[in-house]
C-alpha cells in the first residue's frame, strides 16, 4: 500500500490531499479563490499566483494532519506539473519540490487531465472500473474525449476546437449577469427555464469526435444583447453588450444548457458504441451538472460513472490517486523538473 501527498496549484484552487493506495482519501483540503475572482468574471492569473503563495504552505499541513499521519509515512510526492497556468503551477511544483529535499521523498509530476481520470478511482474504493473506458474531461479549460484501454494507455478521440465546455458557461454567464462561476449559476437559472424557448445550434454536428462552443456562445450573445450602434451596424470600440429588456434569463440559460449538453452526449454515446467500451467516466468541473448526468445516463446505454461533487472540480485528491498509479509504473522526477503549462494527456505523456 502506498500513501501519496497530493498537491494541486494548476488555475484558482491551492488544494492538499493525502491518499492511500490511489482508492481512499485520508485528508483533501481545497483553499478556494473564488471570491478572489468574482469581480473580474474569471480567473485573474496573477493574483491567482499571490494566492496560491500565502496558503500553499497552511493548506499541505492541514492536509498531513487531517490525514493522521507524519511526512516520514508518506512514499511519494505527488503534484500537478500542467497543464495550468505558468505562474499557478510554478507554486505547487516549487513547494512540491522543497517537501520532497527536504523529506527525502520522491517527486511525481502529474499531468492534470490524467487527475481528473483518476478521480473516478475515488468514488466507490471497492469497485473496480473495467477496460475499456470511455472518459469525457468537461471543465474551465479543457473538453477532452479519451479512450482509456487500461491505466496509462488513452487514445484521444477528440476535443475542443475552441472554447471548452467550462469555459462557454463561464462566457455566457457573464454576458447574461450571473455571478462567476457560470456553470453551476446557468445551472440554476435553467433549472427555472424552458429549455426550448430559444433554438440555439448544436455544436459541430459532423462525424468527428471533436467540439466547437464558440458558435453557441456566438449564438447566444446575438439573441440577448441589443444590436451594435456603430455605423452600418458594427460595434463600436468600447461598446459593452447589453441586454434586451424582453429576454428571460431563465430560458436562454435553460437553452444554452441543452444545446452544450446535447453535443457532449451526442459525440460522447456514439463515441461508445463505435468502440465497444465498458462504461463511460465522467469528469472535470462540468461532471457536475445534472443535465450532462441525466442525458449521460439516459442516452448512452452504459453505465455513466462520475465523482461526488467536492472531487469534480480541482482538487489535490486526484492528483494523489493517479500518482499512486504512476508511483507503482516507476515514475519519478528530478528536483530540476519544470512545469508543463501545455502538456496534453496521451499514452506517451510521461515519456516525452
Amino acid at each position: 500500500m502506498t500513501t501519496i501527498l497530493g498537491i494541486e496549484t494548476s488555475c484558482d484552487e491551492t488544494a492538499a490531499a493525502v491518499v492511500l493506495d490511489g482508492r481512499t482519501v485520508l485528508s483533501n483540503i481545497v483553499a478556494s479563490q473564488i471570491d478572489l475572482h468574482a469581480r473580474y468574471g474569471g480567473v485573474f492569473p496573477e493574483l491567482a499566483s499571490r494566492a496560491h503563495i500565502e496558503a500553499i504552505g497552511a493548506v499541505v499541513e492541514q492536509a498531513v494532519h487531517d490525514a493522521g499521519i507524519g511526512y516520514e509515512q508518506v512514499d511519494a510526492i505527488a503534484v500537478t506539473r500542467g497543464p495550468g497556468l505558468v505562474g499557478s503551477l510554478l507554486v505547487g511544483v516549487n513547494y512540491a519540490k522543497g517537501l520532497a529535499l527536504a523529506t527525502g521523498k520522491p517527486l511525481l509530476g502529474i499531468n492534470h487531465l490524467e487527475g481528473h481520470v483518476y478521480s473516478l478511482w475515488l468514488t466507490e474504493p471497492g469497485r473496480e472500473i473495467k477496460f475499456p473506458a470511455l472518459v469525457l474531461i468537461v471543465s474551465g479549460g479543457h473538453t477532452e474525449l479519451l479512450l482509456m484501454e487500461d491505466h496509462g494507455l488513452y487514445r484521444r478521440l477528440g476535443g475542443t476546437l475552441d472554447d471548452a465546455a467550462g469555459e462557454a458557461f463561464d462566457k455566457v454567464g457573464r454576458l447574461l449577469g450571473l455571478p462567476f462561476p457560470g456553470g453551476p449559476n446557468i445551472e440554476r437559472a435553467a433549472m427555472m427555464g424552458n429549455a426550448i424557448a430559444y433554438k440555439f445550434p448544436r455544436a459541430k454536428r459532423d462525424d468527428s469526435y471533436d467540439f466547437s462552443f464558440s458558435g453557441l456562445k456566438t449564438a447566444v450573445l446575438r439573441e440577448v444583447t441589443v444590436p451594435p450602434t456603430g455605423g452600418e451596424g458594427r460595434a463600436r470600440r468600447g461598446d459593452t453588450p447589453r441586454l434586451r429588456a424582453d429576454i428571460s434569463i431563465n430560458d436562454v440559460a435553460a437553452s444554452f444548457q441543452d444545446a452544450l449538453v446535447s453535443a457532449l452526449v451526442e459525440k460522447t454515446a456514439r463515441a461508445a458504441k463505435a468502440y465497444q467500451v465498458t462504461e463511460i467516466l465522467l469528469a472535470g468541473g462540468v461532471s457536475a451538472n445534472q443535465a450532462l448526468r441525466q442525458r449521460m445516463r439516459a442516452e448512452a446505454g452504459l453505465p455513466v460513472r462520475y465523482p461526488p461533487l467536492n472531487l469534480c472540480t480541482d482538487n489535490a485528491a486526484m492528483i494523489a490517486a493517479a500518482g499512486h498509479y504512476r508511483s507503482l509504473s516507476g515514475l519519478r522526477h528530478r528536483l530540476d523538473m519544470d512545469v508543463k503549462p501545455m502538456w496534453p494527456l496521451t499514452s506517451e505523456t510521461y515519456t516525452r
